[in-house]
C-alpha cells in the first residue's frame, strides 16, 4: 500500500526547513531517478529528446539530459524558453557541457515530455495542443517527467518524491502509463507526510482463509440475497459468493425461479443469515412492504444497482454495516437522493475524489465502492484507489460479481472496508488473470477463475 498527496509542494517545503535540502538538490536526484531509468531500459547511444517548458519541470528534463549527455545521443527541444530560476540555470549547465539545442522534433527512441508539472493550471495555447499531437504521433518510447502535459500519451510516468491523486482519475488512466516514484534524496518514509489516501497494491490482497479443520458450512457464513425479475444478475452474484468462500448462498424471491443446484432458494429470509445482498436486477419484483421485511434487521449489507435508485436507500445508509457499490451515473443519482450534490456524471468524473470525500463524510458509517477505470473504496475519513482493473471488466454482469465477492466476506465475517478492498483487488486480478482475449471476459470466467487466485 503507497501514500497518495493532492500536493507534493508542502513536502518539498518540509525538506527545506527542516532537513537542510534545497530545491537544487532535490532537481539533481529528480533528474538521476530519471536518467537512471533511461540507462537501465535503453542501449547506450539511443537517441533521447527531452522536450522542455519554461518552469521547474521543464528544468527536471534539462537536468536529466545534461546527466545523459555523453552517453547518449540527447537533445534538448524547448516548447518555451526557460524562465523560471532554476530552468534558467539548469539551461546554463547544459549549455556548459554542450548538450545540443534543437528546433525540430523526429523520432527517436526516447522522447521525455518535461512541458509542464503538477503547479500548471489551466489550458494549453493551440501551439502547445499541436506540440503535444506532434509528440504523440512519433515513434519512441514515451516518458512523462513528473505527470503527463495535457492529452500526452506517456508508456511511463516518473513521478517525483511520492504519488499523485490526480494520476489515478479515470481519465489519467489513458495518459499515465505505468507509475514510478523517484526519491529526490531522502527516503519516501521521511519524504512523505501523513494522508488519508493510498494506492493499493496487488499484495495487500488477503484471501479468505479455511485454517481451522474441525468446522462445517456454517462456519463461513450464510449470505442471503434478493432476487428481483432480473434474476440472473442476482445468480451471478450467488454463485460468485460461493465460490469466494460463503458457506452458504440463499437467493430470497417470491416467483420460483430456475436456478443453479449449488444454490438455495427461499421466500423467507434463512434465520442463520450472516449477511445481506440487494440490487441485482432487483427490479420492482419486490413491493415496499417485501423490502422492508427482507431488510429489517441489522445484518451487514451490500446495496447495488437498482435500489441505489430507490427512495428506500436513505434508510439503508442509516445501518452500521451497509457497503454500497455504484457505478458512476448510481453515483450521482445516490447524490441527488441525499441532497449532497445536483451534478452529471462529467462533472462528477472530473471531481472523484472531492464528491467521495463529500459523501462519506455524510455518511461516515456507509463504506463506498465507487466503480471506474480507478476503483475508489472510502469510509468516513479513510480512502483507498484500487488501479488495477482492465478493460476486460466493461462488460455487464462484471459489477454483479464484485458484489457477490463483498458479499461473500462480510458472510464470512470481515469488516466491511476489509471486505470492499479484499473484494476490489480479488475482482481485479480475476480480469488480470484471464488468458483469452480483452473483449471476450465474461462473468461466467470471473467466476470461473476464483478458484484459481
Amino acid at each position: 500500500m503507497q501514500k497518495l498527496f493532492e500536493e507534493v509542494g508542502s513536502l518539498d517545503k518540509r525538506c527545506y526547513e527542516e532537513f537542510e535540502l534545497t530545491e537544487d538538490i532535490l532537481m539533481e536526484h529528480a533528474a538521476d531517478g530519471m536518467a537512471s531509468y533511461i540507462r537501465d531500459n535503453f542501449a547506450k547511444n539511443s537517441k533521447i529528446i527531452v522536450v522542455c517548458g519554461s518552469g521547474n519541470n521543464g528544468a527536471d528534463g534539462i537536468a536529466c539530459a545534461r546527466l545523459l549527455h555523453g552517453d547518449f545521443d540527447v537533445s534538448i527541444y524547448n516548447a518555451k524558453k526557460p524562465k523560471s530560476k532554476m530552468a534558467l540555470l539548469q539551461a546554463k549547465r547544459a549549455d556548459a557541457i554542450g548538450v545540443k539545442n534543437i528546433s525540430q522534433l523526429d523520432a527517436s527512441d526516447v522522447l521525455v515530455d518535461a512541458i509542464v508539472g503538477t503547479g500548471f493550471r489551466g489550458e494549453f495555447n493551440d501551439d502547445l495542443k499541436e506540440l503535444v499531437k506532434q509528440m504523440n504521433s512519433l515513434e519512441a518510447f514515451k516518458i512523462a517527467c513528473d505527470v503527463p502535459s495535457l492529452g500526452f500519451y506517456a508508456d511511463a510516468t516518473l513521478t517525483m518524491g511520492a504519488l499523485k491523486k490526480s494520476m489515478f482519475l479515470d481519465e489519467a488512466k489513458e495518459f499515465v502509463g505505468n507509475i514510478k516514484v523517484l526519491d529526490l534524496g531522502i527516503s519516501r518514509d521521511i519524504y512523505e507526510g501523513e494522508t488519508n489516501w493510498h494506492l493499493l497494491d496487488v499484495e495487500d490482497l488477503k484471501l479468505p482463509t479455511r485454517g481451522l479443520k474441525n468446522t462445517h458450512k456454517g462456519s463461513f457464513g450464510h449470505l442471503a440475497l434478493a432476487c428481483g425479475n432480473k434474476s440472473g444478475a442476482s445468480i451471478l452474484s450467488s454463485q460468485a459468493a460461493l465460490r469466494f468462500g460463503a458457506g452458504l448462498v440463499t437467493l430470497v424471491g417470491y416467483e420460483n425461479e430456475q436456478i443453479p443446484h449449488s444454490i438455495m432458494y427461499s421466500h423467507e429470509l434463512p434465520k442463520n443469515t450472516t449477511a445481506l445482498a440487494i440490487g441485482m436486477g432487483l427490479g420492482e419484483e419486490f413491493s415496499d412492504k417485501e423490502l422492508d421485511k427482507f431488510l429489517n434487521n441489522s445484518l451487514p449489507l451490500v446495496a447495488d444497482a437498482d435500489i441505489l435508485h430507490m427512495p428506500i436507500i436513505v434508510k439503508i445508509l442509516k445501518r452500521k454495516n451497509v457497503v454500497l457499490t455504484p457505478h458512476a451515473k448510481e453515483f450521482t443519482a445516490l447524490l441527488k437522493r441525499t441532497n449532497l450534490a445536483d451534478i452529471s456524471v462529467a462533472e462528477l468524473q472530473k471531481n472523484r475524489f472531492k464528491y467521495v470525500e463529500i459523501f462519506t463524510k455524510a455518511y461516515p458509517d456507509a463504506t463506498l465502492i465507487l466503480k471506474g477505470a480507478n476503483v475508489i473504496i472510502a469510509k468516513s475519513d479513510e480512502f483507498y484507489i484500487n488501479p488495477h482493473g482492465t478493460s476486460a471488466l466493461a462488460k455487464g454482469g462484471s459489477g454483479d460479481i464484485l458484489s457477490g465477492l463483498v458479499g461473500a466476506l462480510l458472510a464470512q465475517g470481515y469488516e466491511p472496508l476489509e471486505a470492499t478492498k479484499n473484494a476490489s483487488l480479488a475482482h481485479t486480478r480475476l480480469a488480470q488473470s484471464y488468458k483469452g482475449a480483452d473483449f471476450s471476459l465474461t462473468p461466467d470466467d470471473l467466476i470461473a477463475e476464483i478458484g484459481n487466485l
